[in-house]
């Protein structure tokens, strides 16, 4: 989705979980290795505090500040890519995670935006959220993931 200016990815998925459970699995290294296909966030989890995601072997491929801390209805995280020198070159961005109960589930809502239209990078992130969520959802409820790890 892009508007004057800005441009905006939006996914929402239901979980069948508690709210612990899905905030746990997304603060979690060692877990969202698993769904993450081989990357890991590595934080100060606070508000103000750093934040990176990470390969197995130390490479950072993201990285930015934790701006909402809310545990365990919402994180914030003012996100940039590190990998990708195109990427990069856009700036910050603002990533949304939002947990919400619905009927016998958890309601995520995953908002990522850019202050540019168009961008590369919500372009890059509209197609690696739907692995990673996909993923999420299939590990915690089944205890597998859809897809294996795609970094090294």
């Amino acid at each position: 989705m892009t508007d004057a200016g800005k441009s905006s990815f939006v996914y929402v998925t239901y979980i069948r979980t508690t709210a612990e459970k899905l905030w746990s699995a997304l603060l979690s290294q060692e877990f969202a290795r698993q769904y993450w296909r081989g990357a890991a966030p590595v934080a100060d989890w606070r508000v103000g505090g750093n934040w990176k995601l990470t390969l197995a072997d130390g490479t950072v491929m993201d990285s930015g500040e934790i701006v909402q801390f809310d545990p365990p209805k919402t994180l914030g995280i003012r996100w940039r890519n590190e990998f990708r020198p195109e990427l990069n070159a856009e700036g910050y961005s603002l990533c949304t995670m939002q947990i919400e109960p619905t009927e016998g589930a958890m309601k995520l809502t995953v908002t990522h935006s850019i202050e540019r239209s168009p961008s590369k990078f919500i372009e890059a992130v509209s197609n690696g959220w739907p692995q990673v969520l996909s993923n999420l959802k299939s590990l915690l409820e089944t205890g597998e993931v859809v897809l294996l790890p795609k970094y090294s």
